[in-house]
């Protein structure tokens, strides 16, 4: 059997992490057995469509290189792909299933489906249009009364099936109701359109979260009635916000396009959402999507949740930062460089130079060269202590007075980091400073701040001899 695997996202928005996920074991999966991977737009919810969303679907899909074999722009042979293009198949086949007995016609109220709420707000249907004689149906059909199509959920036994993850699920019929399968309009709900798509498209696998364990033995049900070989099923645990709350679209929690924009990398995102979940057999934890690819197996599936930890995915981005070409790193830093103070002032290479080493995500560019134009000439002098480099105001003033002149005499053609850090240590060397604490003492004085992404010599070359030197004289009269 050749493997088909599906992602049927809803245009209704970003991609939350968790769509993104089961996307990606989908993708995953299908790969690892030489499968296809198809992708099928679920717009049936009109009310809820957001325009745009399916470009964004496309965009997030190939930013995160998860590429699909077939869908709305690669034709397989199994469209449309898009389930608002599919009306008529879905009213053709719920007919159908009302002749094989597995739904019926329901010609109930509002009013009447109302009135079926008990005193803890549950309202469940009461099989009532079930009872309808075919000639009391036929007289409503003809008299053109609205009506939807309902499952007919058996009263009684238990619906049961082999899941990959968690083995076997048993769900009583009893606790199932007879959802509609086609509304009123004619469009299908999810509960049916899923299904006859996903027989129709050949998908052998069937790959979504565990809030659908339940609701499994209702489509298996329809595969029955029609005469259909089930899929094989692969729920997967819930992605935890904290101990007690899921990460949910609903509430606003993170989706891809909001850590894109806060400087994380595409790859470093799909590694770390791929272990939310499941982990190869040596818990290797940075993977490239082809080791992910070639890894991955249904035996390293979770049962329980996964906390989604921010903190751990930051980490794992800095390894993927740091592994970036000097040009690729520069290319992605700039938009960030010139959102911070420094903008336009400074060469920017240089300060993509510094930075590439020194931050996990990019959006933390700002903050870490924002002080190159916030320096206040009356800053703390304690900043000079500090016992490992032995120095200290007293200690930074002498050191400083050197300096400045040793500054002064480099020309500017040969102001660079190289140079500069030459020149300080033959100082410190002719005057017997300890180098570590000159140099300290420099970096002090030419940025007022404690912490810098880089040292004296890197920081001077970055801001300039003529800022060098101004920041110089105004530290000695501060001290």
């Amino acid at each position: 059997m050749k493997v088909r695997t599906r992602f049927a996202p809803s245009p209704t928005g970003f991609m939350h992490i968790g769509n993104l996920r089961t996307a990606l074991y989908a993708y995953l999966y299908a790969r690892h057995n030489d499968g296809t991977f198809v992708l099928r737009i679920e717009d049936t919810d009109q009310e809820r469509y957001v325009e745009g969303a399916v470009d964004l679907i496309y965009k997030t899909l190939k930013e995160s290189n998860i590429n699909h074999d077939e869908g709305p722009d690669k034709d397989g042979g199994f469209g449309p792909y898009i389930q608002s293009e599919r009306k008529q198949l879905y009213i053709d086949y719920a007919h159908k299933l009302v002749e094989l007995g597995g739904a019926y016609y329901c010609f109930c109220s509002k009013e009447r489906l109302e009135s079926l709420t008990d005193e803890n707000g549950v309202r469940k249907y009461d099989k009532h249009c079930l009872n309808l004689s075919k000639e009391e149906v036929q007289a409503k059909l003809d008299a053109g009364e609205p009506y939807v199509i309902r499952q007919n959920i058996p009263a009684k036994g238990v619906g049961t099936y082999e899941d990959l993850v968690y083995g076997t699920i048993s769900v009583d019929y009893s606790d199932l109701e007879d959802n509609i399968l086609l509304k009123s309009d004619g469009m299908p709900t999810y509960n049916f359109a899923n299904v006859i798509d996903d027989h129709l498209m050949g998908i052998t696998h069937v790959i979504r979260g565990t809030e659908y364990l339940s609701s499994t033995p209702k489509y298996n049900l329809l595969y029955d009635s029609f005469g259909w070989e089930r899929p094989v099923y692969m729920h997967l645990p819930p992605i935890m916000k904290d101990a007690t709350r899921k990460l949910s679209k609903r509430y606003g929690d993170a989706n891809f396009n909001d850590f894109i924009e806060k400087g994380y990398l595409p790859e470093a995102i799909i590694n770390y959402i791929a272990l939310l979940g499941w982990s190869p057999k040596d818990n290797t934890e940075k993977l490239s999507m082809d080791e992910l690819i070639s890894l991955f197996d249904v035996n390293g599936l979770n049962k329980s949740p996964s906390i989604f930890d921010e903190n751990k995915m930051k980490w794992l981005n800095g390894l993927y930062v740091r592994e970036l070409s000097e040009d690729k790193f520069y290319e992605l830093a700039l938009p960030f460089i010139n959102k911070s103070k420094v903008a336009g002032k400074y060469d920017s290479k240089k300060i993509a130079h510094l930075l590439h080493s020194r931050v996990e995500i990019l959006s933390e560019i700002p903050e870490k060269i924002n002080f190159l134009e916030e320096y206040d000439q009356n800053f703390d002098t304690e900043l000079y202590t500090h016992k490992k480099m032995k120095c200290n105001p007293e200690i930074a003033k002498t050191c400083l007075v050197d300096s400045l002149e040793a500054l002064s005499n480099v020309k500017e053609e040969d102001w660079n980091n190289d140079n500069l850090f030459d020149v300080l240590v033959n100082l410190s060397a002719e005057k017997d400073y300890k180098k570590t604490t000159l140099l300290w003492a420099v970096r002090i004085a030419i940025t007022g701040v404690l912490n810098t992404p880089g040292g004296a010599t890197e920081m001077a070359d970055v801001i300039g001899k003529d800022k060098t030197i101004e920041r110089i004289n105004l530290a000695l009269k501060n001290l």
